[in-house]
């Protein structure tokens, strides 16, 4: 799967204009990458924002998700046929299990994923979310590692653990969130190394985590300034220094973690 590393995130883009915008300026800026989600209900824009655009649709890796409560071996393929048409697409490149969470079940959920695959609705499937006890069980059931596993990760929330597992199994992980809603724009460490480079917060964040071996990173943004500007982020070279630095902060924080997520069983 050629998955390109810098992706635009459309979590929160509910106006459907502001929306189609933010993904048509990101693909004039440069990004192949879009990620949106059933949850997200903002499916039709980030369609109408790649039709928009004079970039071609087999030049834009499309990845999608289906919520936790359509995950039902019944409910699943209705979900994934809603996305595709939502996004007005033939197929999309990746379509993950959102949340192993509410109607999940490996069972059933694991088998309708690989069904939506072998059915055209989508190129690769996907996994977000999962804690390597339950990515290890997928694996069983789906007889193959995920095209890619995606979870929050920024300094803060640095996911050794799942990112040696996807090491392991030889996937990418596509980390979300991943300047941490801005929450390392108060990090001593980064703002030195910054300074040091005179960059922003954002963009030593998303430098940080694109040093990483077969990372990924999907900043949302609706301002064409800070879509740009995160662009950039792949200009920036780290040395070894800064990146044992940033490797090095000890604040833990996840801006994303509802009650029952899988790490907090």
């Amino acid at each position: 799967m050629d998955l390109p590393e810098l992706g635009l995130g459309t979590y929160r883009l509910t106006d459907p204009d502001d929306c189609a915008t933010a993904v048509e300026t990101a693909l004039g800026t440069g990004y192949r990458h879009v990620d949106t989600a059933e949850y997200y209900g903002n499916e039709a824009a980030v369609g109408e924002g790649i039709a928009s655009s004079p970039v071609d649709r087999d030049d834009v890796f499309l990845a999608t998700k289906v919520w936790r409560d359509r995950l039902g071996r019944d409910a699943f393929p209705e979900s994934a046929r809603e996305r595709v048409d939502a996004l007005g697409v033939d197929a999309v490149d990746l379509l993950y299990v959102h949340w192993p969470l509410g109607t999940y079940d490996p069972d059933e959920t694991l088998p309708a994923l690989l069904e939506a695959r072998e059915r055209g609705l989508t190129r690769h499937v996907g996994l977000s979310n999962f804690t390597p006890p339950l990515l290890d069980e997928a694996i069983d059931r789906l007889g193959e590692p995920p095209a890619a596993h995606q979870v929050e990760m920024h300094p803060l929330c640095q996911q050794d653990d799942l990112r040696a597992h996807a090491r392991r199994h030889d996937y990418p992980l596509v980390a979300y969130a991943p300047i941490a809603r801005n929450a390392v724009a108060d990090v001593p460490e980064i703002r030195e190394v910054a300074e040091k480079h005179d960059a922003t917060p954002a963009q030593v964040s998303l430098a940080w985590a694109l040093n990483k071996e077969s990372v990924a990173v999907i900043p949302k943004s609706g301002t064409p300034e800070h879509i740009r500007e995160n662009y950039r982020a792949m200009e920036l070279d780290l040395d070894d220094e800064d990146v044992a630095r940033i490797d090095g902060i000890t604040r833990e924080e996840r801006v994303v973690d509802p009650g029952d997520a899988p790490w907090n069983r």
